[in-house]
């Protein structure tokens, strides 16, 4: 376990996590495949927002069963994606496949 700064393009978030890489998931879910998201779910006391709280929004997919905030791990600083093995999330069945996911 290690602790990543990361933030988006625009430098109005900001934000530090500790997390275990290895744990880095891949959801085949509409907005995920669109946007090339990889997810690290991590306990709340393990991830700190440092700028840009206005910034973020909340996001419902079409069954409004979840409700996100997300961080990619594609902006975390520093990460070289290469190395990551990310572990497949069956995310268009997210009511069958929630169970599977590790925080």
């Amino acid at each position: 376990m290690r602790t990543y700064t990361g933030g988006c393009h625009c430098g109005r978030v900001r934000y530090e996590v500790t997390a275990d890489l290895a744990r880095v998931s891949e959801c085949n879910c509409s907005i995920c495949t669109q946007k090339a998201y990889l997810h690290l779910i991590v306990p709340r006391d393990r991830f700190r927002l440092l700028a840009g709280e206005a910034e973020l929004a909340s996001y419902r997919f079409g069954t409004m069963t979840a409700r996100h905030l997300f961080w990619n791990v594609r902006c975390l600083d520093g990460v070289d994606l290469v190395t990551l093995a990310p572990r497949p999330f069956d995310g268009r069945h997210w009511e069958a496949s929630i169970g599977t996911l590790e925080v």
